[in-house]
């Protein structure tokens, strides 16, 4: 059992959430209260009414998010948003969200955890937002279809391809989520074969005309590494027990 409070000074620290800017909507921290202890930590990529329905029979203390809360804006609490609130304070449920400070550490990262994964050869923080460098970039010493089928076996399920550029998967750039609509400036990085979660319609047309090679692995899938790192590190440090809730969008 571990006060609230340290678990909260600690992963605040940790992801440097007071440095790292982000989107308004993220309200990165500790969003619902919850208990003052923790026993039992819950992972997940979206704070969602079924989300927080797992956690809650799952009898977690506190649940770690990488989309937030108040993700999609400020909302009247009523309807699921009021049964969501109220079934995480009726059940004590703790709720602390991060998002592109959980994307870009170094080490719990999403990307960084997508880049060790995929074996990318001297990796290397690249793509400049708001001040600080998104993504990761390595080499693969392979195909463009050796990577996809890494690809495929690291997330779980097989990402949709735009071969726009060379067979050999070359400088290989990762940033999850939602980037697909940075081509342009992820080939201006130098990047050969880009990994993201999703783009709009437009970027696979314009990632042909450049010439670059884009695997849209998902939003969701690429998305989950990042959490479970965090509830793994939380066992190891405060010896709580954890789970990772499994809630995929299929986007």
């Amino acid at each position: 059992m571990v006060r609230l409070e340290e678990i909260v000074g600690h992963l605040d620290a940790e992801l440097r959430l007071s440095e790292i800017p982000d989107y308004p909507g993220a309200l990165n921290g500790l969003q619902m209260e919850g208990g003052g202890e923790v026993r039992r930590v819950a992972a997940a990529v979206d704070a969602s009414l079924p989300v927080v329905r797992q956690a809650v029979a799952a009898g977690a203390d506190l649940l770690i998010v990488h989309h937030g809360m108040f993700w999609s804006g400020a909302k009247a609490v009523t309807g699921a948003t009021y049964e969501k609130f109220k079934l995480a304070i009726d059940a004590g449920l703790g709720i602390y969200s991060v998002h592109i400070p959980l994307d870009v550490h170094p080490v719990l990262g999403n990307n960084a955890r997508l880049a060790a994964e995929l074996g990318l050869e001297n990796p290397e923080p690249f793509f400049e937002w708001k001040g600080i460098l998104l993504g990761i970039r390595g080499r693969h010493a392979g195909s463009l279809e050796g990577l996809t089928k890494r690809v495929g076996e690291v997330l779980g399920s097989d990402p949709h391809v735009c071969a726009g550029g060379a067979e050999d998967a070359g400088l290989v750039g990762v940033i999850s989520g939602g980037c697909g609509a940075e081509v342009e400036a992820i080939k201006g990085c130098g990047v050969d074969t880009f990994l993201t979660g999703e783009g709009p319609h437009w970027s696979f047309t314009a990632a042909e005309e450049l010439e670059l090679n884009v695997l849209y692995g998902g939003h969701y899938a690429t998305e989950t590494f990042g959490v479970k790192a965090l509830g793994e590190m939380l066992a190891e440090k405060f010896g709580v027990e954890w789970e990772f809730l499994d809630h995929p969008t299929g986007m």
